[in-house]
């Protein structure tokens, strides 16, 4: 529904403004009246939700506002006065974002209710842990240790996008570096050799080729690279099953460790949150971010479902995850067995990164010492063999 910014009095005169959800102006204005404020202008607001321009939450968002809300909670603050405070510090779709969930609680809703209806901002184990916070009066509890979660899952991605700046760089002054000699300083040097009329090496013909192709047809170079970047993004959404199961046999197998943690630190946190276990592995499933692995947790939650104990139903797992939930089965403490697992599978997809990371550098730097190698080597043969020829 449209969110609509009001302004307006209350009984005892004093002037108000706010925002609320409602289907049309007409209905606001009557819940504004029923709540006993009396508004003077109503308008919608240009943050409204099927707008998806502005849909798009921070990353940042939810972990920050999940640890305001558990601090406010445990120091006894009501929960609509949590979430007012908590709005009031957001703009934009955000403070809408907010604006919805307590007018939705005010209606008579509960907190995970009004939560399940911004699916794209609040994920489904979020509302779940919710919903059990409620039923058993811990809710600032609970809320602790989803902020502890999120945070958790947020240094991982912090991670990732890191280790992928260098990479990204290396390629993109090496292609910046690399158009500018093919488009501006090789035609220079090459004209030299081509007004001679003499035979040219190969290397120096092939360079001259490079560069004229280059230079005529520089926008289907740049519409191959746009067209392989959307190709792979297609081909990740059609052939899911058969990109994620390329990842998985990544060398190092650098993706398994990051896979492996994001399903026991999920899991872990599920079942220390009082979920059952079949429930939790369907949510620790769809975080785990491989289609292959999903399927086969999907698999292993079937076969428990039958009887059969975890540890025996994780099928491509490595061997030493499955012992640890095995150990942490026969002793009752699987959850703080898989906090653990998720602890170590963190630290080892870190020395993978920080090792792939030391392999790439002087390699990608090879590469570009060999290309630029090869430029000069293709502009120095010519005048090697002019100078043989004037001797």
């Amino acid at each position: 529904m449209p969110i609509y910014r009001y302004s307006g009095y209350r009984t005892d005169g004093a002037e108000v403004t706010g925002a609320i959800e409602a289907n049309s102006p007409r209905e606001a204005a009557l819940r504004l009246k029923e709540s006993g404020l009396y508004p003077r202008h109503i308008s919608e607001s240009v943050t409204r939700e099927r707008r998806g321009l502005f849909r798009r939450p921070d990353p940042d968002f939810l972990p920050a506002v999940t640890r305001q809300l558990s601090v406010l909670l445990a120091s006894g603050v009501p929960l609509m006065e949590a979430l007012n405070a908590v709005g009031n510090e957001r703009s934009g779709f955000h403070k809408s974002l907010m604006v919805r969930v307590k007018e939705r609680i005010a209606s008579g809703a509960s907190f995970s209710k009004a939560l399940s209806e911004e699916s794209g901002v609040f994920p489904e184990f979020y509302v779940n842990m919710v919903a059990a916070g409620e039923t058993s009066g811990a809710l600032d509890k609970v809320l602790g240790r989803l902020a502890d979660f999120l945070e958790a899952q947020s240094a991982i991605k912090a991670k990732v996008r890191t280790s992928m700046i260098y990479p990204i760089f290396m390629i993109c002054v090496g292609f910046v570096v690399l158009s500018f000699l093919f488009a501006f300083v090789i035609p220079k040097v090459t004209r030299i050799f081509k007004d001679t009329h003499a035979a040219l090496p190969f290397l120096t013909v092939l360079l001259i080729w490079i560069s004229e192709a280059f230079q005529r047809y520089w926008w289907m170079v740049l519409a191959a690279i746009l067209g392989g970047a959307i190709g792979v993004r297609r081909l990740r959404e059609k052939k899911r099953l058969l990109v994620d199961r390329f990842m998985l046999r990544l060398p190092g197998k650098i993706l398994q460790s990051l896979y492996c943690a994001r399903f026991t630190r999920t899991l872990g946190f599920l079942l220390e949150g009082g979920l059952p276990v079949l429930r939790a592995l369907e949510l620790a499933g769809k975080s785990v971010g491989n289609a292959m692995l999903e399927g086969r947790i999907t698999d292993a939650a079937r076969k428990v479902a039958e009887g059969a104990r975890l540890s025996a139903s994780l099928d491509g797992f490595p061997p030493v995850l499955t012992q640890l939930i095995s150990t942490g089965e026969r002793s009752g403490q699987l959850a703080a067995v898989l906090r653990n697992a998720a602890d170590a599978y963190e630290e080892e997809f870190s020395r993978r990164v920080q090792k792939a990371i030391a392999f790439l550098e002087p390699a990608m730097i090879l590469a570009m010492g060999c290309v630029v190698g090869l430029i000069v080597l293709a502009v120095l043969l010519p005048i090697f063999q002019l100078n043989q020829l004037i001797k």
